[in-house]
């Protein structure tokens, strides 16, 4: 934002504020994005570090990630899985195979199932419901939506079948990029969307990518003070990272180093919200789940999609733990979360925002 009045000089003292309040402004927020200084950048990640630790604890909370449809009507653009990209080999899993893998997922004390697919509506609101019940009468597990924008009444029927939660990135504030990313349908309805899921009482996920074609500054602090104003219960930030057989193929991805400061922010300004490690992140750097709970996340989401399925859930290129097996992956990834001095929680993580739930 043009003509700010906050000095770099004010860093040390805005880290303090974000330390123990949080209560950071737009202008506060984007100066923040805008630093640059090696030491500057670590003194966020650490305050955003401490944060966690003193609010949330060092319990990371796993997700077992079931892909289980990679059809899709809309046509993002920044999205491989697009409607129009006719070099993805589609694929459905069954709902036995849905039920078979949360089963799996129980076994192992993985306590959240996160059914997540592209925008297919052969998977009718009937259809997912009784998957979601029968999830919940023969396993421990939580269980997450990712299903995309559907009518109210069909929030309702999954809610009422036992779901727990949905995620539904907001994308982001600024309405001519959100219209820019061809999301086929109106910034308008995927607010209403995340509206109707709050007053239905789920424990409600939204976000955005870091780095998208045109967006800037502003558009990065907007969508952080968004989240400031929502507080919502999961918090999703990752890089951008171009997709073949897009229309924003070939263009530059996000950073690490700004995707990090996003993910800091969103720990100061949320304080209890769960936040994830994305494997979007991994899938840049090496070190990515490390250094996203480093910044603040508390969140890691293992994939347990059928390995002959998860290279064509391609929503990006070269995604992180597409040959892995899962349970020597798990192993890994205990092993690297316990490397850190951190936790794998034994619970099933429900948000710390909804108080009747959080002690489970």
């Amino acid at each position: 934002m043009s003509g700010t009045s906050i000095s770099d000089r004010a860093v040390p003292g805005l880290l303090t504020k974000a330390d123990l309040s949080g209560g950071l402004s737009f202008e506060e927020v984007r100066l923040l994005l805008a630093l640059t200084d090696p030491e500057d950048v670590r003194a966020l990640l650490e305050t955003a570090d401490r944060v966690r630790a003193r609010v949330v604890g060092d319990e990371v909370h796993l997700r077992g990630l079931v892909e289980f449809s990679n059809y899709c009507r809309k046509n993002c653009a920044y999205c491989g899985l697009r409607r129009d990209n006719s070099h993805v080999e589609r694929y459905r899993l069954s709902a036995d195979e849905i039920i078979s893998i949360a089963g799996d997922l129980d076994q192992r004390g993985i306590r959240t199932v996160v059914l997540q697919s592209g925008e297919d509506l052969s998977y009718s609101a009937e259809a997912l419901a009784d998957i979601i019940r029968r999830i919940k009468q023969s396993t421990s597990l939580a269980v997450t939506l990712s299903v995309g924008e559907r009518p109210r009444v069909h929030y309702e029927m999954w809610k009422q079948a036992g779901a727990d939660r949905y995620l539904l990135r907001h994308e982001t504030v600024n309405r001519e990029l959100f219209d820019a990313m061809e999301c086929g349908t109106s910034f308008e309805n995927r607010m209403r969307c995340i509206r109707d899921l709050r007053e239905l009482d789920y424990q409600v996920g939204i976000g955005f990518m870091v780095g998208l074609p045109g967006q800037t500054l502003d558009d990065l602090a907007g969508d952080l003070m968004f989240v400031k104003e929502m507080q919502p219960d999961m918090l999703g930030i990752g890089p951008f990272i171009p997709a073949s057989e897009t229309p924003l193929a070939g263009r530059p991805g996000g950073s690490l180093e700004q995707t990090l400061k996003c993910v800091a922010l969103g720990r100061i300004l949320t304080r209890d919200t769960l936040i994830p490690a994305t494997t979007a992140l991994a899938t840049i750097d090496e070190f990515g789940y490390e250094l996203g709970l480093r910044a603040g996340a508390n969140v890691v989401m293992p994939n347990w999609t059928p390995l002959d399925c998860r290279e064509q859930y391609a929503i990006y290129p070269n995604k992180r733990c597409l040959r892995e097996d899962p349970d020597i992956w798990l192993c890994t990834l205990k092993e690297r979360i316990a490397a850190m001095g951190r936790a794998v929680s034994a619970g099933r993580g429900h948000s710390p925002k909804k108080a009747a739930l959080s002690a489970d």
